[in-house]
């Protein structure tokens, strides 16, 4: 009879403090209890740092590759430019080349006089 009393004795020990949805655990176990709950949700919100931290990544990658992207394109335009300027550049130094330098001069002269003339009769 006193194994039945002891195991009636232990249940009672064991659910006399029961709380509206939730068992009251004893001391010893309770502080194992608050550190496991707090291991949990130090680990969830490292978990949604870490999330965060990979969105973040993967943004910051994205606009790497598109800067990318936009670089190479600039780089082919200044390409593309150069090939036009040296172009042009060599027409003019054929033009100068072929022109004499008398006729050349009488034209830029009369260029800078015109411009003079312009400029004081507009002042």
């Amino acid at each position: 009879m006193n194994t039945r009393r002891d195991v009636r004795g232990g249940r009672t020990a064991l659910f006399d403090d029961i709380e509206e949805g939730g068992i009251r655990a004893s001391s010893s176990y309770s502080s194992h209890e608050i550190n496991e709950h707090e291991n949990e949700r130090a680990m969830d919100g490292l978990q949604d740092r870490v999330l965060m931290l990979k969105r973040l990544t993967g943004d910051i990658h994205e606009e790497v590759e598109g800067h990318n992207r936009m670089l190479d394109r600039m780089g082919n335009d200044m390409d593309s430019s150069r090939g036009i300027l040296s172009g042009t550049m060599d027409k003019f130094k054929t033009v100068f080349e072929t022109k004499s330098s008398r006729r050349m001069l009488t034209l830029v002269a009369s260029f800078v006089v015109g411009f003079l003339v312009i400029y004081y009769l507009t002042r």
